[in-house]
């Protein structure tokens, strides 16, 4: 089995050979020795989502060895980098510049996601730029329909007012 699979990677020598190499290893008694981990799918999201100078540098590593061995994965690590570069230093006059740069990856699921922003991209352009945002509203908004979820089927619309106005 073994042979099978490093002749399917180009080994040219014989089985005999292979057996009489792995021999000592065998009557050694000792463990095979352990490949190390390959990281989820889940852990390289979280290092490329991360800011780089917040990774481990076993972590940091390990990232770096995947990125290059994967440009698509490269392109995309680079673009979010980017984007949350001009998220989070409120650089929203940048967005033109990283939405032209993202569309060069040729990656559809990215791709989609900057048709998306283009769609209401001034909207997009002053969310990413000015310093207010709609959290407030959105907490009243949420208890708003948890105090309506709670009442459900047991109260009239003037009882809600009551509750809301009141609070």
């Amino acid at each position: 089995m073994l042979h099978a699979e490093i002749r399917e990677q180009g080994y040219r020598g014989s089985q005999r050979t292979v057996r009489r190499h792995l021999q000592p290893i065998r009557h050694s008694g000792l463990p095979a020795p352990t490949t190390p981990a390959t990281p989820t799918i889940r852990q390289v999201t979280a290092w490329i989502v991360r800011k780089p100078d917040s990774l481990a540098a076993d972590d940091q590593n390990h990232l770096t060895q995947i990125l290059t061995r994967c440009p698509e994965l490269n392109a995309v690590a680079t673009c979010v980098t980017g984007f949350a570069a001009i998220m989070d230093e409120h650089r929203g006059h940048d967005l033109p510049e990283w939405l032209t740069q993202a569309d060069t990856t040729e990656l559809a699921p990215l791709r989609s996601f900057t048709r998306g922003l283009r769609h209401d991209l001034a909207a997009v352009t002053a969310g990413l730029t000015l310093p207010w945002n709609s959290g407030p509203v959105e907490g009243h908004v949420n208890r708003i329909k948890m105090l309506k979820r709670q009442m459900y089927g047991r109260a009239s619309f003037d009882l809600l007012r009551h509750r809301i106005l009141h609070a």
